[in-house]
């Protein structure tokens, strides 16, 4: 018998599959708070609905949760979660802590088609989307308390569009996990129907993962500029009715030589001045053997002055979790050697 997965559902759905069994809707609610705020594997964990309803839904769904099958820890605090679906595909999830804040990095797909030259996903293949309940899942079931969420990891949350935005609903719905719009990011190298809907439909934070200023240069490392031109995306985010105050952020990872140069800070200022688009300035992570290597930090702290003084906001992103490998892909690919797996 199939049954009904309860993580992923909205409040609605819930509703109506509890209306078909017999259950009175009124209980939707609590069983939502069960399953995303307190992380159940077991409907017989729920105290505050009758335990005749319990029965019923024991036999027609399941919560839908699981947890990582595999760690790393980092020196710096950084913790790197392998998780797996029921039908195998393997992606991970990055907490990262500092101070207050305690950001989780999430994936989307278990794998990558973008082919974005910097990235270790992509090199590992493409092994299909994730529900929109898998998503969150890796939000209720690592072991920290979350003030962010980044999708960020493995996958293109452009080319999964409808379960992030499902996604995204679950994360700040009161009936969800409640997380606030303005603790949700996502990510994305601008597949432009799909930006076109998370501005229409969501009201989460966007980054443009935009490596160069110009499309040319930005095609040998992004090929879906061909595509998408990064252009489109910025003329949204620009006209944009940005009332509600959502951040948009370019992410630009720095490579030495290749644009970190003065011609690529006055072509940000002019893309960008009087946006209100922040700008993230990241260290390159080589993802195997070759020659590039990141930016001095020195060069990203003058970017980074510039980029301020000409009323840009800017900010220069730490190297977390070096140690681990901590580029999204590497622990899903040596995950069957060498990693502490987990007690279920």
């Amino acid at each position: 018998m199939n049954q009904e997965t309860v993580a992923g559902s909205d409040l609605k759905e819930i509703e109506e599959f509890l209306g078909g069994l017999g259950i009175d809707g009124r209980h939707s609610r609590r069983l939502l708070y069960w399953v995303y705020r307190r992380g159940i594997r077991s409907f017989e964990e729920i105290n505050d609905i009758p335990l005749k309803f319990l029965r019923v839904l024991s036999e027609n769904a399941v919560p839908g949760l699981s947890l990582p099958i595999a760690s790393e820890v980092s020196s710096d605090g950084s913790v790197k979660y392998l998780f797996t679906t029921k039908n195998g595909m393997a992606h991970e999830t990055v907490f990262l802590p500092d101070g207050k804040r305690r950001t989780v990095c999430v994936s989307v797909q278990s794998g990558c088609r973008m082919g974005c030259r910097f990235c270790a996903t992509g090199k590992n293949g493409w092994n299909g989307n994730l529900t929109a309940g898998e998503i969150v899942n890796q939000v209720i079931s690592i072991p920290h308390e979350i003030t962010h969420i980044v999708m960020m990891g493995m996958g293109e949350p452009g080319d999964n569009i409808d379960e992030v935005i499902r996604a995204c609903r679950i994360l700040t719905a009161g009936w969800g996990l409640a997380a606030g719009r303005s603790r949700v990011t996502v990510s994305t190298v601008g597949v432009t129907p799909s930006v076109r809907r998370l501005l229409d439909e969501t009201e989460c934070n966007i980054t443009l993962s935009l490596h160069s200023p110009f499309p040319e240069e930005r095609l040998t490392v992004i090929p879906a500029e061909a595509r998408w031109p990064f252009a489109a995306t910025l003329d949204m985010l620009k006209q944009y009715d940005n009332r509600i105050k959502r951040r948009f952020t370019v992410a630009y990872v720095m490579i030495e030589g290749r644009n970190d140069t003065q011609r690529h800070i006055e072509e940000l200022k002019r893309l960008l001045a009087g946006t209100g688009i922040r700008v993230n300035l990241l260290p390159y992570h080589p993802v195997d053997e070759e020659d590039d290597r990141s930016s001095d930090m020195s060069v990203m702290m003058q970017f980074k002055h510039e980029l301020v003084t000409s009323g840009i906001g800017a900010s220069v992103r730490k190297s977390r979790g070096t140690d681990i490998a901590a580029a999204c892909g590497m622990l899903a690919a040596k995950s069957s050697h060498g990693v502490k797996k987990m007690n279920k």
